[in-house]
């Protein structure tokens, strides 16, 4: 049945209830399914290197069924059982794929960002009781070797870790030159140190050797975004994976898709989306490069990808796209169906001109880390309400609710609220590791609240019009605002800080903070930016702008009264980007309206196309005032 609109969703869920639907509920008997269905067709691919004629690996479904039984074996032989976890520390590739599925069928899989902090990635550690870590060996241009040794030092319960060698995706002469200019391998921590490829090599392929237990265990630990402090650790159940999986293969994927993925192996959107719907649907996935979009020449190559792929499907997020405006489509590309892009909104003008310019329709989805990704999308072959986030999909509720006099009520159509989801993959009462902070995180038992606002429109469409919770959301990845603030708190002049996302063309949102100093003292913009290099130990979450106040907005009980903040840096952004254009146009004040969140208000004399081109790359919405 086709997805494209309201009424489609609700005849789905009327075939039977999601629980009586004949499914497999693990993934060992999803991926054996499809390999029984497939077993020759291409599973997965990845290449290391990103042009269009560069050597890659090709998985057919029978090869990774093998290589998943051998990783799995592997694990449970190191003691891995099905409540204990094994960690990945990697950048895309291959081994990565088979240590996310392996893992889960062992026991507890926890994909782990690279780009993390060693002191971040052993708090992980710690708090999920990792056995067995799979990362990089040393390898030229990238310390995730070192810094994962220096991360298990602190993490005593790992006793094992096993090695991936990238440079077996290499050809000759570069496959030569490694070994001779590979860093020194680290060492120091308590735990032994393998080979993985020689390690899977001692176990079979053609099978378990123990069972793959059902009950609709916990089976992947995820951490939340955080670039900065140490992130939340949020649980997922088989069943809310395998629904993510059939979401995919019933309503957009079959086995004669192929889609590019470059997006990382530690996001839900990459594994639980896009290679649990492969599992389910036995479509191929390409993920080009370890960096994925950041990878060298990936923009520069990304059309001829598409065309050497034969892709139907491509996965971006509006960077991404943002990114590839800026080259020419330089392939064949008919072959591609649909973009799907999520993790932050789409700009209407960016919108407009990929798809001008590339003639794929973007379809806009919603979906976070707790409820195991998938909420909600654009129908691909229905109505799609550009700025929206779609319908919500099969058996997935959405409610909209509000505070009054200290209770949750719902709100009326239209009417702006935080964001409440249930779902088979949201699980009430234990979505985090940590109990204290599932506390006040549900609606009527089962709703989970994301701290998202938005609103339901009449045709049930969701719209996103901003934040309940305090968080910045940098191309996709969040940051918390505290540890900015912590840092400037840290010097001996400030008062008060506050630390709010400011609009920015490419990423979304970028960090920056505005400061009270204490009375009688003398600080600088420049030196507190200075300051702030220092004790701001992730690169990405550095402020970009530091502002000196008189005082900072505060609400009834002294605390940092964010949304004024907010309001103040769209107006700077706004009225910087229409100076910037030439134009005698400035931000007269920034409203909160009931429907669209904030809404900057534009003053001048210009006309109002003129307006609409210099802030085309920006979501946040503007109007014309006194015109």
């Amino acid at each position: 049945m086709a997805f494209a609109s309201l009424a489609d969703k609700h005849a789905i869920e009327s075939e039977m209830p999601w629980e009586a639907r004949d499914v497999p509920r693990t993934v060992w008997g999803l991926l054996s399914e499809t390999e029984r269905k497939f077993p020759d067709r291409p599973a997965v691919s990845f290449q290391l290197l990103s042009g269009p004629k560069d050597k890659a690996e090709t998985l057919s479904w029978r090869a990774l069924r093998s290589r998943v039984a051998q990783a799995a074996n592997l694990f449970r032989d190191l003691g891995v059982g099905e409540g204990d976890t094994v960690a990945y520390v990697l950048p895309i590739c291959n081994e990565a794929t088979v240590s996310f599925l392996g893992g889960m069928v062992a026991g507890v899989v926890c994909p782990i960002n690279p780009l993390l902090e060693p002191e971040q990635i052993s708090a992980i550690l710690r708090e999920t009781g990792a056995k067995v870590v799979v990362t990089l060996r040393a390898f030229p241009k990238t310390d995730v070797a070192q810094k994962v040794c220096e991360a298990v030092r602190h993490a005593p319960q790992v006793h094992t870790v096993l090695e991936v060698d990238l440079n077996r995706y290499l050809t000759p002469p570069k496959s030569w030159i490694v070994p001779v200019v590979r860093p020194k391998a680290p060492r120091g921590h308590h735990a032994d140190v393998k080979s993985f490829a020689a390690e899977m090599a001692k176990h079979p392929g053609d099978g378990l050797r123990f069972e793959d237990a059902g009950g609709d265990r916990v089976a992947a630990c995820f951490h939340t975004g955080g670039t900065t402090g140490t992130p939340k650790v949020a649980r997922h159940r088989y069943d809310g994976m395998i629904y993510n999986g059939w979401v995919g293969q019933r309503l957009l994927f079959t086995e004669k898709d192929a889609t590019i993925c470059p997006l990382p192996l530690f996001h839900v959107f990459a594994c639980h989306v896009i290679l649990m719907s492969a599992v389910a649907s036995g479509a191929h996935v390409v993920f080009p490069t370890p960096a994925g979009y950041r990878g060298d020449g990936v923009f520069d190559n990304f059309w001829k990808l598409v065309e050497r792929w034969g892709i139907t499907f491509v996965i971006t997020v509006p960077t991404a796209v943002s990114a590839l405006m800026q080259r020419e489509v330089d392939a064949d590309i008919s072959s591609v169906k649909t973009a799907f892009s999520g993790s932050a909104p789409m700009p209407l003008e960016l919108f407009n001109r990929f798809e001008a310019a590339s003639n794929v329709t973007i379809v806009e989805g919603y979906g976070l880390t707790e409820a195991t990704c998938l909420v909600s999308c654009n129908p691909p072959e229905g109505t799609k309400k550009v700025g929206s986030v779609g319908i919500p999909f099969p058996y997935t509720e959405v409610r909209i609710v509000r505070e009054v006099d200290g209770a949750l009520v719902e709100c009326a159509t239209d009417e702006v609220g935080e964001i409440c989801v249930a779902n088979p993959g949201v699980d009430p009462g234990r979505t985090y590791t940590d109990p204290e902070k599932n506390r006040d995180l549900f609606y009527d038992g089962r709703f989970l609240r994301t701290g998202d606002l938005g609103r339901l429109d009449p045709d049930g469409y969701l719209w996103i019009t901003g934040r309940a919770k305090d968080v910045i959301i940098r191309g996709g990845h969040n940051i918390d605002p505290a540890e900015i603030e912590e840092a400037l708190l840290a010097h001996h002049d400030v008062a008060f800080a506050g630390a709010v996302g400011q609009p920015d063309a490419h990423a979304g949102e970028l960090p920056c903070v505005y400061v009270e100093l204490v009375e009688g003292g003398e600080v600088s913009a420049e030196a507190l930016m200075e300051h702030a290099r220092v004790h701001v130990h992730e690169r990405a979450a550095l402020p970009k702008h530091v502002e000196v106040l008189d005082e900072l907005p505060k609400t009834a009980v002294g605390k940092v009264f964010k949304p004024e903040l907010r309001k103040r840096a769209i107006a700077r952004v706004y009225t910087q980007a229409l100076e910037a254009a030439g134009l005698d146009a400035r931000v007269e004040e920034v409203i909160d309206d009931p429907k669209r969140g904030l809404v900057a208000q534009v003053a001048g004399d210009v006309a109002e196309a003129e307006v609409a081109q210099a802030l085309s790359a920006y979501t946040r919405p503007w109007e014309r005032v006194g015109a």
